[in-house]
């Protein structure tokens, strides 16, 4: 039987000292770990779900949104305190278009439209295209502009008021308003004759396709169009800044 090799007295002093300095440095690290994650966990995704993603992108998009109207009312204050002839004529022609422009609140007698997804197990169950069960942007559009065309004095969507340049976007299956995003329901408002809105709202030509896949089997998208006695459209406080594209000179 050959002799059982000794280890190296080197080697062996190396161990000893490198054992107990791995154990401090994990230490430290996890330490670091518990401070740094106050509690929670580091890898977690508390934004893994849409719902919340949305919701947090509105959130942010609001704070930014509120920050604008504060600075807005601080230039228009500092502004009025000028005491110029031309400033106080450019005031003057504001005065006269803030209203139309949607930057003044309205209340008054309206209709309120509210359109949403079909169930997912009607989708699912459903034999055509399931793109045809769920609210698009153009439905959620053609309920706007069948109250525009009507004469509403305001029209909101999702509570924000809609002027000349709102957009609305689609993105899988958020609507984007004005830099926000929504899940469905959504919830429409004119304020306006309440004949006149409901008429133009039920013979727009989209809108009554739209409303054929409301009774498919199994449930398809839904419409409930309800009047209001009162209803307010808040003034639009987001940004007006119009950007665009220019060409490039030669």
């Amino acid at each position: 039987m050959s002799p059982r090799p000794h280890s190296s007295p080197g080697r062996s002093r190396a161990w000893r000292v490198a054992t107990p300095v791995v154990v401090l440095l994990s230490g430290v690290l996890f330490a670091v770990s518990a401070k740094q994650s106050d509690g929670t966990d580091l890898r977690g995704g508390r934004l893994t779900d849409l719902g919340s993603v949305v919701r947090a992108e509105r959130d942010e998009a609001g704070d930014l949104t509120a920050q604008v109207a504060d600075l807005t009312t601080e230039v228009e204050t500092l502004s009025s305190e000028l005491g110029d002839r031309s400033v106080a004529r450019a005031q003057d022609e504001i005065a006269t278009l803030v209203d139309p422009a949607g930057l003044t609140e309205r209340t008054g007698p309206g209709v309120q439209v509210t359109l949403d997804d079909a169930s997912l197990d009607a989708r699912l169950a459903y034999d055509g295209d399931p793109n045809d069960l769920v609210v698009h942007q153009q439905d959620i559009q053609a309920v706007a502009n069948a109250m525009w065309n009507a004469g509403a004095t305001a029209v909101t969507i999702q509570g924000q008021r809609v002027i000349s340049t709102t957009g609305i976007k689609c993105e899988g299956n958020v609507v984007k308003l004005n830099g926000l995003s929504y899940s469905p329901p959504y919830v429409i408002v004119g304020i306006g004759d309440q004949t006149r809105l409901e008429s133009e709202l039920l013979t727009d030509p989209i809108l009554v396709i739209y409303r054929e896949y409301t009774d498919e089997p199994g449930g398809g998208v839904s419409w409930d169009m309800t009047p209001l006695a009162t209803a307010t459209a808040p003034a639009y406080n987001g940004l007006l800044d119009l950007t665009y594209a220019t060409p490039i000179p030669q």
